[in-house]
């Protein structure tokens, strides 16, 4: 016999006994500021409203004082001018840990020096492009020129540090970068600022990246200039550096561990976003490998921007809700509280960043009272 439930005419139910939420036409007339802006659309629907509600997440996740709010960025963000949001983020202390691609970095590396990137021309072919030295990243233009300049401030960095004796990580050198930016310029960066707050920058696929093929570049030099090695092929095959991504893994979990309740923000996917919230699974099972008395860490908050949905097969770390099978998050009905973004991130981001310093601009004024 068939389960189906039949619909009875005489019992139909009303969605506002059953306590169902109403939404409510958008009234920008009503809307002063992108705080009240975005509440509006979270009582609408589709896309606006999932915005709407990431302002509610996001707001509670950087208000929380017990929360080590982790920041993890991919795709061009940089170069798509969107720098200044994580410098931001950074001051009003919205991150305590930044886990980012290296290209990204390197770009934001080239603003922070005062180098320009460029509106890309479509009338131009990029065979003329190269020819030129401009390299497109979608509709922008960086310069070849700009990313010479930045190899020779790796370069510098790298001078000053012991690389024969001190092991390195894209931590530390991200950290050295920005002490060296903060001692020559009064601009800001991303790797500047986070120097100055104190907040770690980590890069798990260094090598993939300006930043990993100027570091190469310093060996292979180091090399070239010694007395034992003037064969440039021989050099590039033989690179050899004290470099350790273990270190880095190590210094993250160490925070995690320490850390009452984790919040994590998005934008994009890629290796940074998996790398961050593997932290809860490798915490697991070295718990049970090594019979070891680790705790167990879980994300309470998430909120992501990305344009990729789940049933392409790219999202890069999975739903929240996924997460929770695989031990990365709280689930919901345990007071987990995520929202996830469908929407280039150069148009939510700007937005939900707005909303939410204003919001907690007006709390903190409320407070003071």
């Amino acid at each position: 016999m068939s389960d189906h439930k039949i619909r009875s005419w005489t019992d139909l139910h009303d969605g506002s006994r059953d306590g169902l939420t109403p939404l409510k036409s958008l009234d920008i007339k009503e809307s002063n500021d992108f705080t009240t802006l975005l509440s509006g659309m979270s009582q609408t629907a589709f896309g606006g409203r999932s915005l709407g509600e990431a302002q509610e997440v996001f707001f509670e996740m950087v208000s929380d004082q017990d929360c080590l709010k982790i920041g993890t960025f991919s795709g061009a963000m940089s170069v798509a001018k969107m720098g200044l949001l994580i410098c931001d983020m950074i001051d009003w202390g919205w991150l305590d840990i930044i886990v980012s691609t290296g290209a990204l970095m390197a770009h934001g590396l080239i603003e922070s020096v005062g180098l320009t990137h460029y509106k890309y021309d479509p009338s131009q072919s990029d065979a003329d492009l190269y020819a030129l030295g401009y390299n497109r990243i979608y509709d922008t233009l960086e310069m070849e020129k700009n990313l010479n300049h930045i190899e020779e401030i790796i370069s510098r960095v790298l001078e000053r540090l012991n690389l024969e004796k001190d092991p390195l990580s894209s931590e530390i050198l991200c950290r050295e970068i920005g002490k060296y930016l903060s001692e020559f310029t009064n601009q800001p960066g991303i790797l500047r600022n986070a120097y100055l707050k104190g907040v770690p920058v980590y890069i798990p696929a260094f090598i993939d990246s300006e930043l990993g093929l100027d570091m190469a570049t310093f060996i292979v030099r180091k090399a070239l200039d010694s007395k034992t090695n003037k064969d440039p092929s021989e050099a590039i095959g033989n690179m050899a550096v004290n470099f350790n991504p273990f270190l880095d893994l190590g210094s993250y979990t160490q925070r995690i561990i320490k850390a009452s309740k984790l919040g994590i923000f998005t934008v994009g996917g890629g290796v940074p976003r998996n790398w961050a919230q593997q932290v809860g699974p490798f915490l697991e099972i070295l718990q049970y490998r090594l019979k070891e008395p680790l705790p167990l860490k879980r994300f309470s908050y998430g909120v992501r921007i990305c344009p990729e949905p789940a049933h392409w097969g790219g999202l890069s770390g999975c739903t929240y809700s996924e997460g929770v099978s695989w031990g990365k998050f709280i689930s919901p009905e345990d007071g987990g509280r995520y929202a996830e973004v469908l929407c280039d991130a150069t148009i939510a981001w700007p937005f939900l960043m707005a909303g939410v310093r204003q919001k907690v601009l007006k709390n903190n004024k409320g407070s003071n009272k």
